[in-house]
């Protein structure tokens, strides 16, 4: 198991809707391996949004997910998938991963996640991870379902 420290950027947009007065999503991870990663706080403050870098979380790989991993990758635009909620007026994210499986787990559990665009140094780093541990599924033969096969093995 490795791990690699991140901090997510989430933003507040206020909406002229009447029926909400704001929404919220993740708009980016980054790496976090400064003096303080636990804390929050504030990196935009405009009149029609806020963004705010939340730290403390760290990005786990595991060799059971090597091929969700790998998906990602291949994908044209590899993801890091935010899962958060909304308490006491703020989004808080709780879990961050790199897994397609994980975040179709999440998202079929309905849960909010948002996708935002891997940055190179942990695509790099999961990369590593894939080489090491991802092995493709070998190919079988399917027999094809021939009704005259039997007629011919007897002769």
């Amino acid at each position: 198991m490795d791990r690699f420290p991140v901090a997510v950027v989430m933003e507040r947009r206020r909406l002229q809707s009447r029926w909400a007065d704001e929404a919220w999503e993740a708009v980016g991870v980054v790496p976090a391996f400064g003096d303080n990663p636990a804390a929050t706080r504030q990196l935009v403050a405009e009149t029609d949004r806020d963004q705010y870098l939340v730290g403390g979380f760290a990005l786990e790989l595991f060799r059971d997910e090597a091929d969700n991993y790998f998906l990602n990758l291949s994908s044209p635009v590899p993801k890091v998938f935010v899962m958060w909620r909304h308490e006491d007026g703020v989004a808080k994210p709780l879990v961050v991963t790199v897994s397609y499986g994980e975040a179709a787990r999440l998202l079929d559990s309905g849960e909010q996640v948002d996708g935002v665009t891997m940055p190179r140094e942990i695509a790099d780093w999961v990369g590593a991870f894939v080489n090491l541990h991802y092995k493709p599924a070998p190919r079988k033969k399917i027999r094809r379902n021939d009704p005259l096969a039997q007629d011919r093995d007897r002769t």
